[in-house]
């Protein structure tokens, strides 16, 4: 039987599913509408058609770093409810999902739901998943990093994985992935999880961003009555003074407030014999962004009963 174009967006109409995924169910039970439409619900696609306009803003933020500590990958992975996220179906899920990532080096997420994991690709693997959870599941970004030379990556999750890190770091000499400066990439993940610096280093800033902070600057000092030649000689200490703060390098390091976290690079290199830097970060905070919907239980009830 031939899939006309009407019969496709007539099964779409039932079943909320992908113009996509009703040709290939038609196709599968040759036009029968009712069959197709039996076929999407039990592979799980018209569920998760129905779900997919629902707010997932919970969920996890998932890390893996290879064996080598060469190539590392992050991911945020949302769901609807903590309920979820805190399942542990669900963090396999997310764990299986991430290390998926560091081994295909795919980020782009449609590309990625279109690649092939154990015989199904992604996005099939994933509508599955919310036929079992009844939660919307959104894979919603990811990024790769990976050591060209010598170096190691470090990954840190805080908060059950509301927070994933990655920091790559940079050696003059080989380095053990499982040694002092592997401790060093993730203690230095740990403190971007905690502090969020905005660059590695200060030439790092854009002249953009450079601009807005001293026009806030100027306008505040101006505001506090100071003459414009004295709030000229102060903005170019307070701006230096901003970069220490934004800039990864220049912070106190998290662990030793005593040191800056280049200098604690500088003193790990020193017993390792070689010179470390760090090369680049990573940081998602799960939700970040994501509007969420607010809702009054009280209404919700309310509006039911009438």
């Amino acid at each position: 039987m031939a899939i006309t174009a009407k019969l496709v967006k007539e099964l779409r109409d039932r079943t909320g599913a992908g113009m996509m995924d009703c040709k290939k169910a038609l196709k599968e039970t040759d036009g029968d509408i009712a069959a197709a439409a039996e076929y999407l619900q039990i592979k799980g696609i018209a569920k998760a058609a129905k779900k997919a306009d629902r707010v997932a803003a919970e969920g996890l933020v998932g890390t893996y770093v290879a064996d080598d500590g060469k190539s590392a990958a992050v991911l945020e992975v949302n769901c609807e409810t903590d309920f979820v996220a805190r399942n542990e179906d669900f963090g396999g899920f997310v764990d299986m999902m991430t290390k998926h990532v560091a081994a295909t080096g795919v980020t782009d997420i449609d590309a990625l739901l279109a690649t092939e994991l154990n015989g199904q690709t992604v996005d099939e693997v994933r509508k599955a998943r919310i036929a079992t959870t009844g939660e919307n599941i959104t894979l919603r970004r990811a990024a790769v990093l990976s050591v060209d030379g010598e170096g190691v990556i470090g990954a840190y999750v805080h908060g059950g994985g509301n927070i994933g890190v990655l920091v790559q770091l940079s050696a003059s000499g080989a380095v053990d992935a499982n040694g002092t400066a592997a401790d060093t990439a993730r203690d230095i993940a740990m403190h971007v999880a905690a502090i969020n610096p905005r660059f590695v280093r200060s030439d790092e800033v854009d002249p953009e961003t450079i601009e807005n902070e001293k026009r806030v600057l100027t306008e505040q000092a101006l505001e506090s009555g100071k003459p414009r030649e004295i709030v000229e000689k102060m903005i170019v200490g307070r701006l230096k003074k901003w970069k220490k703060e934004i800039c990864l390098l220049d912070q106190p390091f998290v662990k030793n407030g005593e040191l800056t976290v280049a200098q604690e690079l500088k003193r790990v290199g020193g017993e390792l014999g070689v010179d470390l830097d760090v090369v680049g970060f990573t940081r998602f905070v799960r939700g970040e962004g994501i509007e969420k919907k607010e809702t009054n239980l009280a209404e919700e009830v309310a509006a039911l009963s009438k």
